[in-house]
């Protein structure tokens, strides 16, 4: 890895804002493509999928999958993404999952307390995130438990990082992984059992072919489970370096939702997206040609000061967080958002409330890293002992 990269994966938000301020739209050779940082650049290539398109045989996650609301773009995309939106809205979010998250984040809490510290990633975010997609996906009905869905989501991920950036250029482009066929065998037997809600509906709807639902189910669950993770491990980051905030997300639910909003503008767990020019367009001095790669930091908009203020610093009550770029924006808007806001807002209060005087182990301090997914490397935490265990 090059300077450059490296500096992203380590430590970018310095990088980022010295690109923006020459400008918003930059060539970089070690991404071989253009790198936007400006808030209103970044808006200009979410929203135009005619110009910007996901819809790219370099486009990796396709090639595990097969084609999702991922990874299409315009009458494709609509079809691929209508049957599962409607179970995304807020009510049916909380009416489906709501109680179900809130037990499971009370027993992951339940269970770490007695020892007065945790790495909080891999015994309270990670969990958390596998047990709500395996329910949301009617995973955990047919008996998969969230350790075998996150062995599964892990290697997954490891065979998409690994492909090349070029598909063959002849015969199927699909690269078979033996996780993503046992993945795939249980989503298929949750949309024949009907267990699985979610499923049923997007199977009933006619507009998709089980293996296209499947495909969907899949990238719903990478997402649901990789940004998860991160969302909370940067919220509990954020939240417990600012004095009083973390204590106060347990008795108040605006200052939490308040709170884990800012967090996601200050460390979005997906720092960047990428899209691929469709034909020669400009945005704002930068001459982009059809085909180029156009990787947009969400991070670098995210702390874009012509939008945000004291950009670098955590403001639990910013005026205008709403602007935040985490979701993206445009046709490939997070479905899940607002699935995502209530779990991380949920798993906040929970260790807030199940764990007072909860905060970082100083002597092995938090490190966030990534390029395209930013969290901490290790998240450990200390609290005292209840009462009981006293």
């Amino acid at each position: 890895m090059g300077a450059f990269l490296d500096e992203l994966d380590r430590d970018p938000h310095p990088l980022l804002a010295r690109l923006r301020a020459q400008a918003p739209v930059s060539w970089v050779d070690e991404l071989g493509g253009w790198l936007v940082t400006g808030h209103a650049a970044a808006t200009t290539v979410l929203l135009d999928a005619a110009a910007f398109t996901v819809d790219d045989p370099r486009f990796t996650t396709a090639r595990v999958t097969g084609a999702s609301m991922l990874s299409t773009d315009g009458a494709q995309h609509a079809r691929h993404r209508e049957p599962f939106a409607h179970a995304f809205r807020p009510a049916d979010v909380e009416r489906s999952l709501g109680e179900f998250i809130r037990a499971e984040a009370a027993r992951l809490v339940a269970a770490i307390r007695p020892a007065r510290g945790a790495e909080l990633r891999t015994s309270f975010a990670g969990p958390l995130a596998a047990a709500v997609m395996a329910e949301a996906l009617g995973l955990s009905a047919a008996g998969v438990t969230p350790d075998a869905v996150l062995a599964w989501y892990r290697d997954i991920v490891t065979a998409v990082a690994a492909l090349p950036a070029a598909p063959p250029a002849t015969g199927d482009a699909r690269v078979p992984v033996t996780s993503f066929g046992a993945l795939e065998a249980r989503l298929r037997e949750a949309i024949r059992s009907g267990r699985a809600p979610l499923l049923a509906a997007a199977s009933r709807s006619g507009a998709l072919r089980d293996e296209e639902v499947i495909a969907n189910a899949a990238v719903a669950l990478f997402g649901g489970i990789e940004t998860m993770e991160g969302m909370i491990c940067n919220a509990v980051l954020c939240l417990t370096t600012w004095p009083g905030v973390f204590a106060l997300a347990a008795e108040d639910l605006d200052q939490a939702r308040a709170a884990v909003e800012e967090s996601l503008r200050l460390e979005p767990a997906a720092a960047v997206v990428d899209r691929y020019a469709t034909r020669d367009v400009a945005v704002g001095s930068a001459r982009i040609r059809g085909g180029d790669f156009v990787r947009v930091s969400i991070s670098g908009a995210n702390r874009d000061p012509a939008v945000f203020p004291e950009p670098d610093r955590f403001l639990p009550r910013r005026p205008g967080v709403g602007r935040h770029l985490a979701f993206a924006r445009g046709p490939h808007f997070c479905v899940g958002a607002h699935l995502a806001r209530l779990e991380a807002v949920t798993a906040v209060r929970a260790l807030a409330s199940g764990l007072p005087g909860l905060h970082l182990d100083p002597e092995e301090p938090a490190e966030v890293r990534g390029l395209v997914f930013r969290k901490p490397v290790t998240l450990p935490a200390r609290w005292p002992a209840g009462p009981r265990e006293a």
